[in-house]
């Protein structure tokens, strides 16, 4: 029915005579000639219709908003001093021969150009939400992207294979989204957290350049950045180390960001170790572009007569500085919101210095309520090892490392940004590598694995496991980008006896190993290569190059943070037949109102 998209026409079809179609994004009525902004997925067209066609000029006058509409017009330059180069076809104009109204519209439920919207009514109307240019914008450019994914990763040989939505549950960090079977009464499937298992499994069949697009199920709480189903670009690759496995992907990622959005990313990307990550900026997925530092001054408080830093220090905890160049300016009531800030990170409150003179180590040069608690020694080492000087401020973290790394690692990126302690780069990559093996979980008192159990050990450490679990380090990476992890995985285990003995470590027996991961295990012992690889999460990506503040803005049909879809109305109840044909009987919650000082 057209000729070409709104938004591709430009001086180079002027004389042209063109077919669109589209919706009246804008109608305008200027003294018997009128306007029509003409709206589809590349962009505007702007419509002249001329009173000198009667019978179209009465159709054109009978248009209204979202209206759809197929015009047919010659393509000419706009008159000198109308130009509008915010737009594509700014140069141009149609004069309209012929107007078609293909369907009329009843009035939307807000303007398109309102960017006031709350997200409660954009959801509701997801469908008119998606009209508005930025979230076409935003759609298109998440395309793009995907593109970009697939034409890299198919010029390298890695080949695309769909694994299956209805699984197995196994253990994976995360609460499985269960599907009862109505064929086997009482067993469910899971909908996969990842493909995880089976790219391994794909590995061991031979197929040595695994990827796919997938969607991905998580039943957790939810924030800004975490969806109930996400996408994830899945990769997984044979006969290759860590060093080679993320030095392709390190080209990947460099080839989507300049492919979509046209950014070169720095070539090589930086690498640090998880240590040394947490040890210099509280989190394993540091924003490069905050130039402030984390300082571990555990060792020079523990014997401090202040016992919020001389108790965590001895105790196994940490006591870290964060210097703030020039913040001794901050006022009391900024300080007192960033000590609230820190509460949600669990910290009890937020210990500063003020440094008016740095000559004067004493409560003469230095400003604080805990200078008096703190003998000559350690404050001259906390001076020194944060390199502060007058006019600057110190804010201290003092309790579990947990929670200092936590609570210190937001409150640097907040203040960095909010205050422009920032470097200016756009974009700063980072490999993050050398993760702990384990954890030791308090509750359970006992190791987990920090990534899955398949993932390998460093060369060197396999006795560790055994021996001191939480000295154990494993292959697996972390690619980090402004703050955000944009990609994880490792290289996973394929001998028998390296992967008995992380079971060991886990405390997981052979009845529940063969319980869990028993289809697994009995592939691996058919010759499985060494493999590894990597899974980057799209909608985080696309989120991030678009600038979007949440990655609802870049999913089509989106859930709240209820984990709801307000358009769909879901999930919603089914009907008692249905249930019945699943053998499920739902559980009636009785509450009991009791009411004080009535017997019976």
């Amino acid at each position: 029915m057209r000729t070409h998209y709104c938004g591709q026409l430009n001086a180079s079809h002027v004389d042209q005579i063109v077919t669109l179609c589209g919706w009246n994004h804008r109608r305008r009525d200027h003294g018997g000639i009128i306007f029509i902004d003409l709206r589809d997925r590349e962009g505007i067209a702007q419509i002249v219709c001329d009173p000198d066609r009667p019978e179209m000029f009465k159709l054109a006058e009978a248009v209204r908003n979202e209206f759809v509409l197929k015009v047919t017009g010659q393509v000419r330059r706009r008159p000198v001093g109308t130009e509008n180069p915010s737009m594509p076809s700014g140069e141009i104009e149609i004069l309209c021969h012929e107007v078609a109204i293909l369907n009329p519209a009843v009035t939307p439920p807000f303007p398109l150009d309102d960017d006031n919207l709350s997200e409660h009514v954009r959801l509701v109307h997801r469908v008119i939400d998606l009209r508005r240019p930025q979230m076409q914008k935003n759609l298109m450019l998440r395309y793009k992207t995907a593109r970009a994914f697939r034409r890299f990763l198919d010029d390298h040989g890695f080949i695309d294979i769909e694994t299956p939505m209805l699984t197995k549950s196994t253990p994976e960090g995360a609460r499985d989204y269960l599907v009862p079977s109505r064929v086997h009464p009482g067993q469910f499937f899971a909908l996969p957290q990842s493909p995880q298992l089976f790219k391994q499994l794909l590995m061991v069949a031979g197929f040595d350049r695994y990827y796919q697009i997938v969607k991905c199920f998580r039943d957790e709480d939810l924030r800004a950045d975490r969806q109930p189903e996400f996408t994830q670009v899945d990769i997984e690759t044979s006969f290759m180390d860590e060093t080679a496995i993320t030095g392709i992907i390190e080209q990947l990622i460099r080839y989507v960001f300049k492919d979509a959005i046209d950014v070169e990313l720095p070539d090589p990307f930086p690498r640090m170790s998880y240590a040394e990550a947490m040890r210099r900026f509280g989190s394993d997925k540091p924003d490069l572009r905050v130039t402030l530092e984390l300082t571990e001054v555990t060792d020079a408080v523990r014997d401090v007569a202040f016992k919020v830093f001389s108790g965590p220090a001895t105790s196994g905890g940490r006591v870290a500085a964060l210097r703030i160049p020039g913040g001794a300016s901050l006022s009391r009531g900024e300080i007192d919101g960033y000590t609230e800030f820190v509460r949600i990170y669990g910290a009890k409150g937020l210990a500063y210095i003020k440094v008016n003179d740095v000559s004067k180590l004493n409560e003469e040069g230095l400003q604080s309520p805990i200078v008096k608690n703190l003998h000559a020694q350690a404050l001259k080492t906390i001076v020194e090892r944060t390199g502060a000087q007058s006019g600057d401020l110190i804010f201290f973290g003092a309790d579990k490392t947990e929670v200092v790394n936590d609570a210190l690692g937001a409150l640097r990126s907040k203040l960095g940004h909010e205050k422009g302690y920032v470097n200016g780069k756009a974009w700063e990559p980072l490999w993050v590598v050398d993760f702990p093996m384990f954890e030791y979980d308090e509750d359970e008192k006992r190791w987990s694995a920090c990534h899955h159990p398949f993932t390998a050990p460093k060369d060197g450490h396999e006795e560790l496991m055994k021996t001191n679990p939480g000295e154990c380090l494993a292959k697996a990476y972390d690619l980090a980008l402004n703050g955000w992890e944009i990609g994880g995985g490792s290289v996973r285990i394929h001998k028998a006896d390296v992967q008995a003995r992380v079971f060991e470590a886990l405390g997981i027996d052979e009845e529940e190993q063969r319980l869990k991961f028993g289809f697994l295990l009995d592939a691996l012992k058919y010759g499985a290569p060494p493999h590894g690889g990597l899974a980057f999460g799209l909608d985080r990506i696309v989120t991030m190059m678009t600038g979007a503040e949440s990655i609802r803005d870049v999913i089509a049909f989106p859930k709240t943070q209820r984990a709801q879809c307000l358009l769909t109305d879901a999930p919603s109840g089914v009907d008692e037949r249905q249930l019945r044909e699943l053998h499920i009987r739902l559980r009636q919650k009785v509450e009991t109102q009791v009411e004080i000082g009535k017997a019976g």
